[in-house]
């Protein structure tokens, strides 16, 4: 079986090498890490023995997972704690939180490139952040002694009808781990039915929840003085294409009754900023470049092109009203926590399985507006037009956020049992 996903894989690499050659030449973070993705272990990380191994894969990972890195330097102060990711956005992240010396990119599936990494780093633990079943990796890493954790693990509504028509392949390799620590009943169950062990499965909560607010950076105080004139500023995050003339056509009737109101537009994607503002442009709003604002200007009335990395959970906290992209069109939605902890009344669209049980939890309280696009405008407006309901649905957000928190110290509870010494396994020979 093992031999037949290995051949497959090989095939689709080939199969794909043009498309990521081409993106390697134009798009520098196609390129980045590449020589650790293939085995290459970066002179950084040096060797260690019994090493504790994080996986996340991107910045939604690395933020999660924060929490967890912490306490379990604080527990096993005597091992080596190492993480890596696979984007390059992860990477910067996690090497900013972590130490660059103790970070790195998650190597391809293949015995090649795997067996150098397990080799310096002898992990006696590795953990695995949601759904991260790469099954050469787990079943090279089982090999050699590691015991393997999936913490905040979760099945999608998209990934589930594949895990299950392979149903077969996924019990063996789920057999291989040791631990599930599921964000919900729901994910619990799904994972069962994907092949993983009962016994061997709990339901600890969701590490998103425990994400600290980000400290507010130097931009939300220049966009608090030059946004002084506006009267409402709505935050529109993560947005997705399709999405953007749907927003800008409720900003157009926003400003009929709100002629000082300020959008900040946040996409998702990077390589999406110039076609935003393009369309911005078309759109015969006022706009302008978060990257090209001058800190003495004064602005209202228009759109603000948020297009800076790393700025986005910071400047929810600028909002009247947000909006979590990717939901009015179907990509799955993306995180509300962080307006949530803002207290900021946020809407959403009608596609958020990627968040699922997150957006039940706000729904069930209260806490979050659905929206579907043809009444987006309508309900962004009914919102501004009512301070009380804008502030009641803030502070219910809040205080979901408030309640959920405590999955970190379960999870690291329930990950501590399988790095003591007296159930911690012997390593097999390499």
């Amino acid at each position: 079986m093992y031999l037949l996903y290995s051949l497959l894989l090989g095939l689709a690499v080939v199969a794909s090498a043009p498309w990521w050659l081409a993106r390697m030449l134009t798009q520098g973070k196609y390129r980045a890490g590449l020589g650790e993705r293939l085995g290459r272990v970066p002179a950084r990380l040096g060797t260690a023995e019994g090493s504790i191994w994080v996986h996340a894969v991107s910045v939604g990972e690395v933020l999660a997972v924060s929490g967890l890195v912490a306490g379990l330097r604080e527990r096993f102060p005597e091992r080596r704690l190492v993480v890596s990711t696979t984007t390059a956005t992860g990477q910067k992240l996690a090497r900013e939180r972590f130490g660059e010396n103790d970070v790195f990119y998650y190597p391809l599936d293949f015995g090649f490139a795997i067996r150098p990494y397990l080799r310096a780093l002898r992990p006696s633990l590795i953990v695995l952040a949601e759904s991260e079943f790469w099954p050469n990796f787990v079943r090279q890493a089982r090999r050699d002694g590691a015991r393997i954790a999936v913490v905040n693990a979760r099945v999608s509504d998209r990934s589930l009808p594949r895990y299950l028509r392979l149903r077969s392949l996924w019990r063996r390799v789920l057999g291989d781990l040791d631990l599930f620590l599921a964000q919900s009943d729901e994910d619990a169950r799904r994972l069962v039915a994907i092949g993983a062990p009962p016994t061997q499965v709990s339901v600890t909560g969701n590490l998103k929840f425990d994400v600290q607010p980000p400290e507010l950076l130097p931009a939300v105080d220049m966009l608090r003085r030059i946004l002084r004139p506006a009267t409402a500023v709505v935050v529109c995050g993560s947005t997705a294409e399709g999405e953007e003339p749907i927003i800008l056509q409720a900003l157009a009737a926003l400003l009929q009754r709100h002629p000082q109101a300020a959008l900040i537009l946040a996409p998702r994607r990077p390589e999406r900023f110039s076609a935003v503002a393009e369309m911005v442009a078309a759109s015969g709003l006022k706009s302008w470049r978060r990257s090209q604002l001058a800190g003495s200007e004064s602005i209202s009335g228009g759109v603000v092109l948020l297009d800076t990395i790393g700025e986005l959970a910071s400047i929810y906290s600028l909002a009247s009203v947000a909006f979590v992209g990717g939901s009015l069109v179907p990509r799955g939605g993306h995180n509300i926590l962080e307006p949530a902890q803002h207290g900021v009344a946020t809407l959403v669209g009608p596609h958020t399985g990627n968040f699922r049980d997150i957006i039940g939890i706000f729904e069930r309280a209260g806490a979050v507006n659905i929206v579907e696009p043809h009444d987006f405008a309508g309900k962004l407006l009914r919102l501004l037009d009512d301070p009380s309901a804008r502030a009641e649905l803030g502070r219910r957000a809040a205080e979901v956020v408030r309640q959920q928190r405590g999955a970190t110290e379960r999870t690291l509870d329930a990950l501590t049992k399988l790095v003591t010494p007296q159930t911690q396994p012997e390593h097999a020979a390499t």
